[in-house]
Order: structure tokens, then C-alpha cells, then sequence
């Protein structure tokens, strides 16, 4: 009890832990890389450079997508040039073919730019998201795809989805920015085929304030490795991992996630972690930091086989850690 009760002091909230649950602190953790968390816009500095395949050109309030020297496309809308440079990639492709977009502009929140597989898409700009819409809406939108890959993207509005990645395979997401007045940030799953996991996805950096739903979610992936997870003012969780396995977070650091709610900075739910019918440690996390908002660590609905290395928890509104009906959960206050 001597370590649940330093645990729970460092949390600075309420705490509790259900019978079906165990914290204990590891002899050992592997270590785990924590980047820096960056409070300013994270878009790396060279977007756009190196060689690409097509580009989509804003001057003025007109686009123009090229593939080299020939003009596929010239208009006032920013989604259609896009598409339309995405579209200009070799047919039929095995490798990567890479699109940059060059401007800024805005989208509908009903309308997406949708990545076939061995794309790489980098936005050297902001899409702004208007209006509203309905089903699986997002500023970029793959499904049933393999090899996509997003090197910089930010997002402003409320879109449904700020990317929405759906039954897809090896997918890289490099440095995310997102300040919304709405909706929710990532969205990785397998909802369209459940037989089919989704598989091998890397997030790099993401920050994401003002969602009204998750800064980051991910259900039914196999493979999952991300840097840095940074929530400001979102109105349900800053991670949450549904039914994901084999993965590796660095940190998670959320300011405001999910307050008067029953949402957590990191949550785990719906069979995360449980591979068959049993719970070895497939999840790791380095960091967990929570300030303010909902609860900080929430693990529920048969999830577990996880191990966090340092908690630190701060003025949390709900439990500070809430352990329902989850199993082998290690972790250690900062």
C-alpha cells in the first residue's frame, strides 16, 4: 500500500483503484524516448523541400496543380487542386509518389481530400475547415489503403475528423498542428472491416487544442509507435487507445482534456492491450502528464498489459487514476 499511497499523493486529485485492478511500480522500465512537448506551432522548417512527384500552388485566390511542368488542374479550391495533384501520381504505383501543397485555404467540414495508398501528402500551409457535415468527413481521409504517409498538416475549424485514417497499413503521421473549435483530431481505426487489423502506424508529433472530442484516437491497430501527444482544451480525451496493441507512446501531455467529464488525459478502453485472452505488457508509455481537465489515467472494460513510466497529475477534476476491470497495469509516480 505504500506505493499506491505515493502514487496517489503525487496525483494532487482524488485517486481510485477498483478491485479488479493492480498498480504496482516495476523493478525495471525500459526507457522510452520522451520528445520535447512544443507549445508553438510544430511544423518542421524545411515543408516542402526535396523532390516530390506533384505540387499544389496557391497565387492569389488561385490554385494550380502541376506534375512536373504540365498543369492538371487550376481553380479557386483548394480540395480540388489538391486531389487533382494527387491524382496526377503514377497509376498503379508501388512506392511512394509525394504531393506538396503550397498556400493556405479552406475546406468544407462535408468535404475531403482522400490519400490511395504510397502517397505522402505534406501541407506547407493551414486548411481551414467551414461549415458542417455528416459521416466520415476529414480535411485527409484514407481508407483501405497501405504506405500513406502525412508529413505536415495543420488544421483549423471544427472539422468531423482533422484526419481519418481507416483500415490502412503502414502509415507515418510527421508533425501535426491543430487548433480547433471543434471535433476531433486523429482518428486511426478498423471500423470499416473489424476481421482486419490496422496495422503498423507511426505518429511523430501531434498538438490539438480545442477539439470537442479526443486530441488522438486509435481502434483496432496492431503497431502502433508515437512520439508526442500534446492536448490543450479538448473535450474528451488526450490519447485514448481503444483495442490497440503492440504499442509505444513517449507522451502524453494534456492541459484541460475531457474537464467535468468522465474522460481521461491517457485512457485505455475497449480490450486495449488484451492480446487473445490474456494481458502481457504490449503497451508502453513514458510519460503521462495530466493538468487539469477530467481524470489523468483512466483504464477500463477488460484493457491492460500496459506499463507507464512516470505519472505526474496535477489539479485533476475527476480520479486522478481510475483502474476498472483492467489487469496487469504497472506504472510509477514522477
Amino acid at each position: 500500500m505504500g506505493r499506491r499511497a505515493a502514487l496517489l499523493a503525487a496525483a494532487g486529485a482524488t485517486a481510485l483503484l477498483t478491485a479488479a485492478g493492480a498498480l504496482t511500480t516495476p523493478a525495471t522500465a525500459a526507457p522510452v524516448p520522451v520528445p520535447v512537448t512544443q507549445e508553438a506551432p510544430i511544423r518542421a522548417a524545411a515543408c516542402g523541400d526535396g523532390s516530390y512527384q506533384a505540387e499544389a500552388v496557391q497565387s492569389g485566390s488561385t490554385w494550380t496543380a502541376r506534375r512536373g511542368s504540365t498543369v492538371v488542374h487550376t481553380g479557386t479550391d483548394l480540395r480540388a487542386a489538391v486531389q487533382a495533384a494527387i491524382g496526377s501520381l503514377s497509376s498503379g504505383r508501388t512506392s511512394k509518389e509525394r504531393v506538396v501543397v503550397r498556400g493556405s485555404g479552406s475546406i468544407s467540414a462535408n468535404s475531403r481530400i482522400s490519400l490511395p495508398s504510397y502517397t505522402i501528402l505534406d501541407v506547407c500551409g493551414t486548411i481551414d475547415v467551414t461549415g458542417s457535415g455528416s459521416g466520415d468527413q476529414a480535411p485527409v481521409y484514407s481508407r483501405g489503403t497501405r504506405d500513406v504517409e502525412v508529413q505536415n498538416l495543420s488544421v483549423t475549424g471544427a472539422p468531423l475528423y482533422g484526419i481519418f485514417l481507416r483500415n490502412v497499413q503502414n502509415v507515418v503521421l510527421g508533425q501535426i498542428d491543430m487548433r480547433l473549435s471543434g471535433g476531433l483530431g486523429v482518428r486511426i481505426d478498423n471500423r470499416g472491416d473489424t476481421s482486419q487489423w490496422t496495422r503498423n502506424v507511426r505518429i511523430d508529433n501531434v498538438y490539438v487544442s480545442g477539439a470537442s472530442s479526443h486530441a488522438v484516437e486509435t481502434y483496432g491497430v496492431d503497431g502502433l509507435t508515437v512520439g508526442t501527444v500534446a492536448a490543450r482544451n479538448v473535450g474528451e480525451s488526450g490519447l485514448l487507445l481503444n483495442q490497440t496493441v503492440n504499442a509505444t507512446v513517449g507522451k502524453v501531455d494534456a492541459e484541460n482534456a475531457g474537464t467535468g467529464t468522465g474522460y481521461a488525459a491517457f485512457r485505455m478502453a475497449n480490450r486495449n492491450g488484451r492480446i487473445g485472452s490474456s494481458y502481457a505488457t504490449n503497451i508502453r508509455v513514458g510519460e503521462v502528464v495530466a493538468r487539469g481537465g477530467g481524470r489523468g489515467v483512466f483504464c477500463v472494460s477488460e484493457s491492460g498489459g500496459a506499463t507507464i513510466d512516470r505519472i505526474s497529475l496535477s489539479n485533476t477534476g475527476n480520479n486522478a487514476i481510475l483502474i476498472e476491470n483492467c489487469y496487469n497495469l504497472t506504472s510509477s509516480p514522477s
